[in-house]
């Protein structure tokens, strides 16, 4: 039985949920966007939509400065698309478009022409919070259509393959970081908390790793993956007498799928290494993830203490049952619990083939 998810407590949502209005007040953050090679602007969206941030190569390539676009709306940027019998303004497309909305020309830039995107963040709640505006400018046309679109292809498919290789060492430093922070702390609590969040962004950074190893491919095998993360949350939580019992078979999935199944396989794992063998037995952990013609079923298990009578996996209010109700919407997984005092703890996490292909 599964329960609903209620709103994360205080100190548990400072930690773990990311809030953009934060950062964007923060100078470290602003520098970061400052020097990033990608033009960037950000408007928010309530009451009424303003521009509240843009960098420093949003200015050069707009031909105008944060001073006269901050505190305005999209209307004060110019620009017009350079299309054959398109008319729009660059503002208008923002405002009505999403993702790539074309090509447009900009008289205070100086490049001829300006690739634009417009997409909406959106909060916890799935309510539009900001809307994230990038340029790029236009590389000159060569005769062969053909010949151009596979060189923009594979320019974008290297700098994507950086990215995520960028992505994944800072997720790998950052992990770091948060677990020495979390043991000079002197109350165990926040100390705890430090830990679960370290094991999350962990568990992210292993599937970036399998994005850049993956030769090109949009998919990642979860049977793999989930091998790592079982992996890393052993090797983090070492505790002498407790074995993992792991079987996997291989199985592509995409990123929808891939992770939500990490992280909430990072959290049954931690869960058992933590609270599953208090009495210093030992014991076995396992995870098995078993495709068959219907699907997959991963199966995470441990012959510990199991939950008090009467308690529920995972805690309402909790990180962990906003991950499950995730892994339940996203990736379209059917999740089960059972569990008893002293006979341990069992979850299965069911993925139809057909509703994962779908995906």
């Amino acid at each position: 039985m599964i329960a609903e998810p209620a709103p994360p407590e205080r100190g548990e949502a400072l930690l773990e949920t990311p809030h953009l209005a934060g950062a964007l007040e923060s100078d470290q953050f602003k520098a970061f966007l400052d020097h990033v090679p990608v033009a960037i602007a950000v408007s928010e969206l309530r009451p009424v939509e303003r521009i509240v941030y843009v960098n420093q190569q949003f200015e050069r390539l707009s031909g105008q400065l944060e001073i006269d676009l901050v505190g305005k709306l999209w209307a004060t940027l110019s620009g017009s698309a350079t299309a054959a019998g398109d008319d729009r303004q660059l503002s208008d497309a923002i405002a009505d478009d999403q993702d790539y909305i074309g090509a447009f020309t900009i008289e205070e830039s100086s490049p001829a022409s300006l690739d634009a995107w417009s997409n909406i963040i959106r909060d916890d709640a799935g309510l539009p919070v900001f809307r994230l505006v990038a340029l790029s400018e236009v590389r000159a046309r060569e005769d062969d259509g053909q010949l151009q679109l596979e060189r923009l292809i594979r320019e974008k498919d290297t700098l994507l393959r950086e990215l995520q290789h960028r992505v994944k060492n800072n997720l790998q430093m950052i992990t770091a970081l948060i677990r020495l922070e979390g043991r000079a702390l002197p109350d165990q609590a926040i100390a705890t908390s430090f830990d679960r969040l370290a094991g999350r962004i962990e568990a992210l950074a292993l599937l970036y790793r399998s994005l850049s190893d993956s030769s090109g491919e949009e998919s990642v095998d979860l049977g793999t993956y989930l091998s790592e993360v079982a992996s890393a949350v052993m090797r983090a939580h070492a505790v002498e007498g407790i074995r993992l019992d792991l079987k996997v078979d291989s199985w592509p999935v995409q990123l929808d799928v891939a992770m939500p199944a990490g992280l909430v396989v990072n959290e049954l794992l931690t869960n058992s290494l933590k609270h599953a063998f208090r009495g210093g037995n030992g014991g076995t952990i396992s995870l098995h993830c078993i495709v068959g013609a219907s699907g997959c079923r991963v199966t995470v298990s441990d012959d510990g203490t199991g939950l008090p009578a009467g308690q529920q996996w995972p805690v309402a209010g909790k990180m962990s049952a906003l991950i499950v109700k995730s892994l339940a919407e996203n990736a379209r997984a059917r999740i089960e619990c059972t569990s008893a005092p002293g006979k341990g703890m069992h979850v299965n996490i069911h993925f139809s083939r057909a509703d994962v292909e779908a995906i």
